[in-house]
């Protein structure tokens, strides 16, 4: 497996793969990696020739309040399964290398943004696209994988790329989840023991509220009240909880059709985000 820090680097491996036939997915990661990053890799696999997978902790999406600093750092054990789940490069470029003296550009979405996640971390999507569209211009992939974790950032880069007619394909891949329900994520390791007890109320949550739509139920107020109520007797804070449009995020007045049913909640100092996708029975 290759390690590669620098544009040309990526770029002059990739370009050799390419004088072969051959193609290219990208994963693009913050590392502290988990079961759920490596099924990426693998289904980015079975996708291609050749997997990228970039290790890269961004500050241009992080608040000033929020965790850029303590956010878990383990390269040299992220590169090590990589390395066993068939990875062929890293590409871990520095911070300077990224965003060098006197850079000033942005990548914004307008409209997707203005939901969700983006209401309470503002900036947050603005370097997210930033950084996405600068990881696809240094693999120049064919396709790149995303969990479905991270709905709202999926749908974002989705409408970059179309906006933008970036040529890369993006494979939605679906959340992986550990025994108990809990969406496996980088910041589960902050949690402590009774917090991780807590946690899968989450997914119980959103699965009782998606089974309940299954069953006819069309008032998402009346939902996301009971799912609320849920969540906070269990010793969550609730950031939002919301049934919205898969496409556009915005919220529902009634449930006529697929929805995705999406939440973000503190433990402690913990922020936890999840979703789940639901449609009536006759939809």
């Amino acid at each position: 497996m290759v390690i590669a820090s620098t544009v040309q680097e990526l770029r002059t491996l990739v370009r050799g793969w390419r004088v072969q036939g051959r193609t290219v997915a990208m994963v693009p990661t913050m590392g502290a990696l988990h079961d759920g990053h490596l099924d990426l890799v693998r289904a980015a696999r079975e996708l291609a020739d050749h997997v990228v997978t970039s290790i890269f902790v961004n500050p241009t999406q992080f608040g000033p309040n929020e965790d850029f600093d303590r956010y878990p750092r383990t390269f040299d054990a992220d590169c090590a399964m990589l390395d066993q789940v068939g990875c062929d490069a890293v590409f871990a470029p520095s911070v300077s290398a990224m965003y060098p003296d006197g850079f000033q550009t942005r990548v914004e979405v307008t409209r997707l943004p203005d939901h969700l996640c983006g209401l309470g971390r503002p900036g947050h999507f603005a370097g997210v696209t930033l950084v996405v569209l600068k990881l696809f211009h240094a693999c120049e992939p064919d396709l790149a994988v995303f969990g479905e974790k991270d709905f709202q950032q999926v749908r974002v880069i989705e409408q970059m790329v179309r906006d933008l007619d970036c040529p890369v394909r993006i494979v939605r891949h679906p959340t992986v989840r550990e025994a108990d329900g809990l969406a496996r994520s980088s910041r589960n390791r902050y949690l402590d023991a009774r917090q991780r007890s807590q946690a899968p109320v989450l997914f119980r949550t959103l699965s009782g509220m998606a089974s309940r739509i299954q069953a006819g139920a069309r008032d998402p107020g009346s939902l996301i009240a009971q799912g609320r109520a849920a969540i906070t007797a269990a010793g969550l804070s609730v950031e939002y909880l919301s049934i919205v449009d898969p496409d556009t995020l915005e919220d529902v007045a009634s449930i006529d059709g697929p929805v995705r049913i999406l939440v973000a909640a503190r433990l402690g100092v913990t922020r936890l985000i999840d979703n789940v996708g639901a449609q009536p029975a006759s939809a």
